[in-house]
């Protein structure tokens, strides 16, 4: 007899994507991935010191890496549209492992300089403007749309499990196998991805199209970069993208550094040490952890809750600027931390399943452009504003500009109603809907 399955309620758990074979393989793969990129980073910065004996070209050399993101992430989205996405993942991790296999080398036998530092670094971030898109695609096609927000939570977990891995992993390879082991490990770890992606397979009713991409088009020889403007258009003309741009582009210069804002406030106004600031990132990496497990839980993120999340991280960011001791900081980081990671979720959830699906790899490509804006902006502006208000008065002022922002995004929404697009599928006109539902 045919199950009752439709009379039961939709599962809630947030380690409902596991139940998916492919996703459980591709979870192992990520965080033996995660294990292995934060062995090299761990090492990174200071062997470029070693070699250089320069801060300067170590921050270089990260602006280096970080710039193709800012000029050519179109590019790369556009290219994940139109190859086929296992083969274009697998073919971008084997590439990041021999990159980094290529620099054990020249480590271990001490040819590493700093030109050739700098072409790594080049080569490195230019693979990562296809390798990103196209792996976080290929692990939407692992589960239905349903389980995808349970899919992103659990994939922070693993990042965060991979991140403590790889640091503790980290100074016993070096401390017994030299530098150049970390570089290594992180080689293998490309690898093992590389040799797992093969054999995963595409849920039945994904989200995204089954081998991304789908079959070559047509098309009149000009379409490469007819499908960058393509995507460009539809990001720039659906009111729900930007707006989640404007919030997470908010967030991300005046709410997200709490590294540096809160290094200042601690160690400054709070008379911390190192400890007590370590105290705090122990608990800020605790929240996160938690925020990741309720994110799991959703089953319909919207632009709204992001706004709503981001603007109470604003206002939760106001209070521990104020706050008068440690005791009260660390009672307003844990929240924080919470409701940030929950709406980092929520926020990746509607980014990677709003656009059609050929439109996809385009939209991540141009949200990868818009991130390093922000990654390259937000410290030097948020810099700026500490030298002028102070450690609390920098996090006071922009907790209020967040709240205040989505406040007033959220009031002129109101008063407009939703704006129809057309939106082309592949190759039919599709009538004009209105971009904005309800939840949104």
């Amino acid at each position: 007899m045919p199950s009752s399955a439709p009379s039961s309620p939709p599962s809630r758990s947030p380690w409902r994507a596991l139940r998916h074979r492919g996703m459980r393989w591709w979870s192992l793969a990520n965080f033996v991935s995660n294990a292995g990129t934060w062995m090299q980073l761990t090492v990174q910065n200071l062997l470029v010191l070693q070699i250089t004996g320069s801060a300067a070209a170590t921050g270089l050399s990260m602006s280096v890496q970080a710039a193709p993101a800012l000029l050519i992430s179109v590019f790369g989205g556009a290219a994940v549209d139109r190859w086929p996405r296992r083969l274009t993942a697998a073919v971008s991790q084997a590439l990041l492992g021999a990159i980094a296999f290529t620099t054990a080398v020249l480590v271990a036998l001490d040819r590493l300089d700093l030109t050739s530092l700098m072409v790594l670094a080049a080569v490195t971030g230019v693979i990562a403007t296809v390798d990103g898109p196209a792996c976080a695609l290929l692990g939407n096609d692992l589960v239905p749309a349903a389980d995808l927000p349970s899919a992103i939570g659990v994939g922070a977990l693993v990042h965060q499990a991979g991140r403590l891995t790889g640091a503790a992993l980290a100074g016993v390879a070096v401390g017994f196998l030299g530098t150049a082991a970390a570089y290594a490990a992180n080689g293998v770890s490309f690898l093992f991805v590389a040799c797992v992606i093969p054999f995963l397979r595409p849920v039945r009713g994904a989200a995204a199209r089954a081998e991304a991409g789908g079959k070559p088009s047509r098309r009149p020889a000009a379409e490469p970069g007819m499908s960058v403007r393509e995507g460009l258009a539809f990001f720039a003309r659906r009111p729900r993208l930007l707006a989640l741009a404007g919030v997470t582009g908010i967030s991300a210069v005046f709410g997200r550094n709490y590294q540096l804002t809160l290094a200042v406030l601690v160690t400054g106004p709070l008379a911390g040490g190192a400890g007590s600031f370590g105290t705090v990132s122990t608990v800020l990496a605790a929240g996160g952890i938690v925020g990741a497990v309720l994110g799991a839980r959703l089953r319909r993120p919207s632009v709204r809750l992001v706004g709503t999340l981001a603007a109470a991280g604003g206002l939760l960011q106001v209070v521990a600027g104020v706050a008068p001791s440690m005791a009260v900081l660390l009672v307003m980081v844990a929240p924080m931390a919470v409701v940030e990671s929950v709406s980092d979720t929520a926020g990746t959830a509607v980014l990677q399943t709003d656009p059609p699906a050929h439109l996809r790899g385009r939209v991540l490509g141009v949200w990868g452009s818009v991130g390093t804006v922000w990654s390259l902006g937000g410290p030097p502006v948020l810099g700026l504003l500490m030298e002028l208000a102070g450690a609390r008065g920098a996090l006071v002022t922009g907790g209020l500009l967040i709240a205040a922002a989505i406040g007033a995004g959220h009031l002129l929404h109101g008063r407009r109603g939703p704006v129809p697009v057309t939106v082309r599928t592949d190759h039919v006109q599709a009538p004009a809907q209105p971009t904005l539902t309800p939840a949104a």
